[in-house]
């Protein structure tokens, strides 16, 4: 039996500690508008619908491969493609601000998500995030808009990183903050390909979060958490059973 006690949660972030509030086609379509209006006043004409199209392009690749292309990547290399080759990098941060600052609104917090990881701090567990993401300074945004830094050790996200989950480096990467092995952390995810599976292939335990979770049949029969639940608020509880039994 494995007696090494579980202290260190892995959590994912969209559709386990937040979600969205509507959704995401028309929040996107005002998003991409945003961008291009911000570039048309350095006189960068962009169709918005033609960078909405570039990114779809690059995720069917990114979801072979879970290697992450960056939405800053992608908007640079459809400008030169436009013939504006030289626009500057703070030209581009604050086009793509414009951009995640609609698509951030759309996100709220989970209403246990606070409780739950108030709980586990105060019995003494390690908290950290990694999060499926093409741009990291949106997301560490919204951690600190929803008040979750104080909380975790650490907020990485593929964008940061380069791999994505369910690729393993992405999860040896995050275990690397706390210097431990994989069979000391659990995964906790709506996901059962990028967090479930992903995790486990590494020997870490999981807790699949269902109440947002989208999943093929074929996942569902493929990859089995070690433990589910609909929500947060039984999340305590069962990670201090899961060390019940490495006692």
């Amino acid at each position: 039996m494995n007696t090494v006690p579980i202290q260190h949660i892995l959590f994912d972030l969209g559709g386990t500690l937040m979600h969205a509030r509507n959704d995401w086609a028309p929040v996107f379509e005002r998003a991409d508008q945003a961008l291009a209006n911000k570039l048309s006043e350095h006189q960068i004409k962009l169709d918005a619908r033609i960078f909405r199209a570039r990114l779809h392009e690059y995720y069917e690749q990114r979801d072979k491969d879970f290697q992450e292309t960056t939405y800053h990547f992608v908007l640079r290399e459809l400008l030169k493609e436009l013939d504006y080759a030289e626009v500057t990098e703070s030209i581009l941060r604050s086009a793509l601000d414009e951009m995640f600052s609609v698509t951030q609104i759309n996100w709220m917090i989970e209403q246990d998500t606070i409780p739950a990881i108030q709980k586990l701090k105060f019995n003494n567990y390690h908290l950290g995030i990694f999060s499926n993401a093409g741009d990291d300074k949106d997301v560490q945004t919204l951690v600190e808009s929803f008040g979750l830094r104080s909380h975790f050790d650490f907020v990485l996200t593929s964008a940061a990183c380069y791999y994505r989950k369910p690729h393993a480096r992405a999860f040896e990467i995050a275990l690397a903050q706390w210097n431990i092995e994989p069979e000391e952390a659990v995964m906790v995810g709506d996901s059962l390909q990028a967090d479930i599976y992903g995790a486990k292939n590494l020997g870490m335990q999981t807790i699949w979060i269902t109440r947002r979770a989208q999943f093929t049949a074929d996942e569902k029969r493929r990859i089995q958490s070690d433990f589910s639940m609909f929500g947060l608020d039984g999340l305590f509880p069962t990670i201090e059973r899961i060390n019940l039994t490495r006692r």
